[in-house]
Formats: structure tokens, C-alpha cells, sequence
């Protein structure tokens, strides 16, 4: 007879003390209550993160092998921007239904992108497996491939079934598909010894356009933006560059990881949100491109800049400066919103817990001794911290709104959509005009007031 796992668990344990198993046995409770609750979200799947990885290639077309509802599913939700083709914006799907999964849709595949290739002529076409139809056997890879010899046109296939894993996986199953299908495959017009590629940066509310020019005002060429704001082409030849620069997604670490053992390209690890964060940026990639004129020039240029957005910051640093405020979104932007906070005099005396250790260390040294890390993240918790600490603003997302109501001070909604650029030296500006936007508002001076009827009956008693 097999060992239940009990018994092995407790052949390979050096203890077999009560105390032990009382502990396991707690564990075990604990894990089993730990359900999903209704209307809560679980988090992106690898198909949803490969694509908001990829759609950014405005000129290509994006093809999701799937049921149509799969293509709904997180199109339109980032507000990646172009400057050039809209074709990104259209949804395509092979609409897979019952028919298709018992006798198979890569026929339907096929003559879907055929079609498809024929009306819009995209650069290139991306085809992303789904749940269904990787359970299912299709071969996208060959369907792809038969599509390419057909008309001329590079068709990649993706394979980010939404079960293979978390939202990290399918960023780095998406740079694995372009290392595989598309970078190496063309060669630029022209090289120069300044050609940097930008990596993990997607250009939601066209947050790249606010570093291009400061790149452009160097002589530093961005051979390749992977993938915000990318045309197909300048990914084929993005194995050219002098340097790669990781902006945002740490999955796609693994793809410059390749690249610099594949091409020699170095890479560096930086970020654009906060006006030293950027300073940073600028001076690293001039130190790791070498030149000490560039580094002449980089400094002079940062000079300029901070003294440019020091000076536009006055304004709101006078009335500003000493709020408190509490911080509840797990994004990026709780990092921006700090660095933000503290150039404007603020202080943030509270934040949610982030996942990670890492994140909760780094919060920690941000906040000081002092700064608070909500653990539950619940309406009677950020209350209860808003009463105590007297704070004067809330920055979260929608699901807090009632607790700024409730304590009647003002709130500043920071959606997961991101509605305006935060990147760079504007993007500091545009921060400080949302912070004092959401203060400033007269809507919180009349929350503040009693109600009609309760003033009412006041006036009546003292009578």
C-alpha cells in the first residue's frame, strides 16, 4: 500500500514532536480559508501581460486564437499611446467556438490572418494562444509559419496560454518571442555609437515622449523603443544598439540578459519617475556609453532641467508643503508619489503593503522610522490611521473613495490606466498640478460643511 502524504511528510521530518504537528496543522487550516472572494481580482494572466507587452507595435497586427471574449479582456485598458499607425488599436480574433474545439481551429486560424493580411497589410502579425486552444492541440506554430511563406509577411506566434502563469511570465514569454522571431532580422539604415534600445517602458499616457527629448538634446539615437510606441521594423534591428535600458519590466531582464550574450550588448537597470531617478538615468547611460563629452553635456543638461522644473515647482511647494497625506495603491506609482511628496514638502506617513520583501525594505527607508506600512489595507484600517496621524489627503484607487468621504478630507484618485504621464521632469510637474488640483478642490470645503437639515435643526433648538 502507498505512504499517504501524511505518513511521507512525516518520514522526512526530524521531529515528530506534538508541537510539529499542531503546526502543520494550522498551516493546513489556514491555506483552506484562504479563498477567492467574490468581485476580487486575482491579478493579470500570462496571455494578458504578453500582450500588453506586444500591442505597443502599432504597425502590426495583433491576432488573439481564442474565444472573442478573451480579445476583450484587457484591450483598451492601458492607454499605450502612438505617434504613427492606430492599426494596434484594432481587435482581432479567431473567435474560437464549440465547433472549433472539438475538430480543431487552425484552419480558421489561417484563413483568418490570410484575410487579414490581404485588407490591412500590417507589418507584422502577432498570433497569441489562449487557455482553449493550447487545452486543444492547435499549432499555431505551423499555422504561422504557412502564413509567412504565403504572403511575405512576418507572423509570430506567442504561446501565453493564460494557466502557464502570472503576469512576469507572460512579459518574458513575449520578450522570448521577439529574441526568437524578430530581433536579428533586419539591419538599420545607419549606426551611430550613441544607438541605445529603451526596454519595458509602454508608453502609457505617452510617457515615453517626455524622455525622447532629453535623449535627442544628447546626440543619443534610440535605435529601438521595445515595445511603447514601436514600429516592427526598428524591433528587427534592435540587436545593433550600443546599450540596452531597462525602464520598467524586471521580467524582461532575461531579455537583455540574452541580447548581451547573444550580441555583447551591456544593459542597465533605471528608472524615469522622479527627478532624481532621471538624473540618474541621463548620467549612467552617458557614463556606460563612454564618451566624457557626453558626459559633459549630460551634466550641463541636468543643470538646466532641474533648475527649469525647480522653479516651476515653487508655486505648489508653498501650498503644499507640510500636508500629510496616505498612500494606498501597490503600483509603481508609490514609489513616484513619494519622490513626488517629498520634493513638494509633504509627507507621507503611511502606504500599503507592497508584496515583496524587497519592496517593504525600500518603503521602509523612504518613509523613515516613523512612516507606517498598512498591512490589511481595509476602509476601518486607513480610517483609523487617517484619525490618528490627522492626515490631510488620501491617494488611492476608487475602491477607497468612501474612506476620504468619510473622514472628509480630500482624495486623489490614482487609477491602474494611467492617465497622465509621469515620466521625466514634466512628469513631476504634472504630479504636483494633480496633488494640488485634488487639495484645492471646493467640493472638500463644502463636505466639510453640516448638512442643510442637520443646521437646520440646530437653529431650531437654539430658538
Amino acid at each position: 500500500m502507498n505512504p499517504t502524504p501524511e505518513k511521507t511528510n512525516d518520514s522526512l521530518s526530524d521531529s515528530n514532536s506534538e508541537n510539529a504537528r499542531q503546526q502543520q496543522i494550522q498551516k493546513k487550516k489556514k491555506s483552506s480559508t484562504q479563498l477567492p472572494q467574490p468581485g476580487t481580482t486575482q491579478g493579470s494572466c500570462a496571455f494578458d501581460s504578453a500582450m500588453i507587452t506586444l500591442v505597443p507595435i502599432t504597425d502590426a497586427a495583433h491576432v488573439v486564437h481564442g474565444p472573442s471574449g478573451c480579445a476583450a479582456s484587457i484591450w483598451g485598458s492601458y492607454s499605450s499611446l502612438s505617434s504613427g499607425s492606430m492599426l494596434y488599436k484594432i481587435r482581432f480574433s479567431s473567435d474560437i467556438d464549440e465547433n472549433d474545439i472539438i475538430f480543431g481551429g487552425a484552419k480558421k486560424l489561417y484563413k483568418g490572418i490570410l484575410e487579414l493580411e490581404r485588407r490591412y497589410k500590417p507589418a507584422a502579425v502577432f498570433v497569441y494562444s489562449t487557455c482553449i486552444t493550447a487545452l486543444i492541440g492547435d499549432d499555431i506554430e505551423g499555422v504561422c509559419k504557412d502564413a509567412t511563406e504565403k504572403t511575405g509577411i512576418p507572423t509570430i506566434p506567442v504561446h501565453c496560454p493564460g494557466f502557464i502563469g502570472n503576469q512576469n511570465l507572460g512579459n518574458r514569454v513575449a520578450g522570448e518571442a521577439m529574441l526568437e522571431h524578430v530581433i536579428g532580422t533586419a539591419e538599420p539604415d545607419t549606426s551611430t555609437p550613441y544607438d541605445i534600445n529603451l526596454i519595458g517602458e509602454y508608453n502609457i499616457a505617452g510617457a515615453i515622449w517626455n524622455v525622447l527629448p532629453l535623449l535627442e538634446k544628447l546626440g543619443i539615437r534610440v535605435l529601438a523603443k521595445i515595445t511603447g510606441d514601436a514600429v516592427y521594423k526598428e524591433v528587427c534591428y534592435a540587436h545593433r544598439a550600443k546599450l540596452n535600458v531597462i525602464l520598467s519590466s524586471k521580467a524582461l531582464i532575461n531579455m537583455a540578459k540574452s541580447m548581451e550574450k547573444k550580441y555583447g550588448i551591456p544593459y542597465i537597470e533605471e528608472s524615469i519617475y522622479g527627478i532624481e531617478q532621471i538624473n540618474q538615468c541621463l548620467r549612467n547611460i552617458a557614463a556606460k556609453l563612454g564618451n566624457p563629452d557626453l558626459q559633459e553635456r549630460t551634466e550641463k543638461l541636468i543643470a538646466e532641467e532641474t533648475a527649469a522644473i525647480d522653479e516651476k515647482l515653487a508655486l505648489y511647494i508653498t501650498r503644499l508643503q507640510g500636508k500629510r497625506v496616505i498612500l494606498s495603491t501597490g503600483s509603481f506609482k508609490s514609489w513616484l508619489i513619494i519622490f513626488a511628496a517629498k520634493k513638494l514638502g509633504m509627507e507621507v506617513i503611511a502606504i500599503s503593503s507592497n508584496n515583496n520583501q524587497e519592496d517593504r525594505i525600500r518603503v521602509k527607508s523612504l518613509l523613515g522610522q516613523d512612516g507606517i506600512i498598512l498591512e490589511q489595507n481595509s476602509l476601518e484600517e486607513i480610517l483609523q490611521i487617517i484619525n490618528e496621524n490627522q492626515a490631510h489627503m488620501l491617494i488611492a484607487d476608487k475602491r477607497h473613495q468612501d474612506a476620504s468621504l468619510t473622514a472628509r478630507i480630500p482624495f486623489l484618485d490614482i487609477n491602474q490606466e494611467r492617465n497622465h504621464p509621469y515620466a521625466g521632469y514634466i512628469g513631476i510637474l504634472e504630479v504636483a498640478q494633480e496633488l494640488y488640483a485634488a487639495f484645492y478642490n471646493p467640493v472638500w470645503e463644502q463636505v466639510c460643511q453640516p448638512a442643510p437639515w442637520s443646521a437646520g435643526n440646530s437653529s431650531e433648538e437654539d430658538i
